[in-house]
C-alpha cells in the first residue's frame, strides 16, 4: 500500500469533519477517562441516513463513496445503498471488513475500520499487506453499548497508539446509521469471497455495488437478518479487473451467494438453523446475489448469479396499504 494512502490518518480527518457536523447529523461525541474519543452514531442518539453514509465512508478510510439511489423495481423497498471505490483492497479488505472480534469480559463488538490495518491481528494481512504504523487509529464498532475504558485501552495498545489518539465510532445494527454502514459492504463481501476462493485481489482495479436498504428493525437480531438479506439476495456488484478471461469464467459461478447450499431462505431462518453461530453457516453464502466481472484488458464482461426478490419481500416485511 502506498504511504500516501495512510488509512487511519484519512479516517481521522473525516472524523474531525463528522464531529463538526454532530448536531446536524444527530450523533454524540464524548471522551472516556483516558481521552479516547467515542462517537455515538445510534445508541443514545438518533443518527440517520447521512450519518450512516459518512460512517460507512470512514469505515472505508475515505477511499470510497457511499450514496443513496432508488432500489430496483422488483424489490420495491425504497432506497438502496450504493458504494464505489478505486482502491478496493485497501478500502474494503484492510479497512471496511469486520474482521476483528472484540470480546472483553461482558463487552462484545464486531470491529472494522482502519484500526485493523494498524493492529494487523488478522491472518489476511499476511497476504494483502496494507498494514501501517499509525500515529492515530480509527475504528468502527457494531455494538449496542459504548466500549468501557478497559476495552479502549486494549484496542489502543493493539494499534500501537496512545488512548487519546484512538477514535471509536459505535452504532447498533438496528439503528439507521448502523444499517446503512452494514449494507454499504456489498463490494467488500464480493472481495472477501474472491479472497476465500484464492483469487488474486491485486487484479481488481475498481468496485461498485448496490443493495436495498432494509426498513426499520425493532431489534438488532432482526436487523442482522435484514441487512444480510439485503446483500445476499439483493446485492449487485461490478468489479473491474485485469488479466485473462478464462480464469474469470471459471471462478465466476462460485462467487455469488447462490453458490451456497444455504442459499434461498431468509438469513434469520438460516441463523436459527445453526443455533445463532455465524461460523457454522456455509461461508460461501456471504457474498452479493449478483457479481459482474468487467475485464479491462480484453473488454469482455461476465455476469453471474441472480437476485431473489421473494426473500427480500419476506425478510423486509413491508406492508403494502392500498
Amino acid at each position: 500500500m502506498s504511504a500516501k494512502l495512510n488509512l487511519n490518518q484519512r479516517a481521522a480527518a473525516l472524523c474531525q469533519a463528522l464531529i463538526a457536523d454532530a448536531d446536524e447529523l444527530g450523533i454524540g461525541v464524548l471522551a472516556n477517562s483516558y481521552g479516547t474519543r467515542l462517537i455515538d452514531c445510534g445508541i443514545a442518539t438518533t443518527g440517520g441516513l447521512r450519518a450512516g453514509a459518512r460512517l460507512a465512508e470512514i469505515c472505508l478510510a475515505g477511499l470510497g463513496s457511499v450514496e443513496f439511489l432508488p432500489s430496483a423495481v422488483e424489490f420495491n423497498t425504497g432506497p438502496a445503498v450504493m458504494v464505489m471505490t478505486d482502491h478496493p483492497v485497501a478500502a474494503c479488505m484492510a479497512s471496511q471488513y469486520a474482521g476483528w472480534q472484540i470480546a472483553v469480559e461482558k463487552f462484545f463488538a464486531m470491529g472494522s475500520g482502519p484500526m485493523r490495518a494498524a493492529a494487523a491481528k488478522e491472518a489476511l494481512f499476511d497476504k494483502i499487506g496494507c498494514t501501517e504504523k499509525a500515529a492515530v487509529a480509527v475504528g468502527i464498532l457494531e455494538s449496542r453499548k459504548l466500549p468501557p475504558d478497559n476495552v479502549c485501552q486494549q484496542l489502543s495498545a493493539a494499534c500501537g497508539v496512545a488512548p487519546q489518539n484512538l477514535t471509536l465510532l459505535v452504532a447498533p445494527t438496528a439503528s439507521l446509521a448502523g444499517s446503512v454502514q452494514v449494507v454499504a459492504r456489498s463490494v467488500e463481501t464480493a472481495l472477501h469471497k474472491l479472497f476465500g476462493l484464492g483469487f488474486d485481489l491485486q487484479r481488481v482495479v475498481s468496485g461498485w455495488g448496490t443493495a436495498p436498504l432494509p426498513p426499520a428493525s425493532p431489534d438488532d437480531l432482526t436487523a442482522i437478518g435484514r441487512t444480510n438479506d439485503a446483500i445476499l439476495y439483493g446485492g449487485e456488484v461490478t468489479l473491474w479487473v485485469r488479466g485473462d478471461d478464462a480464469s474469470l469464467e471459471a471462478i465466476g459461478p462460485r462467487i455469488p451467494s447462490g453458490a451456497s447450499h444455504d442459499y434461498g431462505q431468509p438469513f434469520s431462518v438460516i441463523f436459527e438453523k445453526y443455533h445463532r453461530d455465524f461460523y457454522k453457516i456455509d461461508p460461501h453464502l456471504f457474498s452479493p446475489a449478483v457479481i459482474t466481472l468487467a475485464n479491462l484488458d480484453t473488454g469482455r464482461t461476465f455476469r453471474f448469479g441472480h437476485t431473489l426478490p421473494r426473500v427480500i419481500h419476506e425478510s423486509f416485511d413491508i406492508r403494502q396499504i392500498a
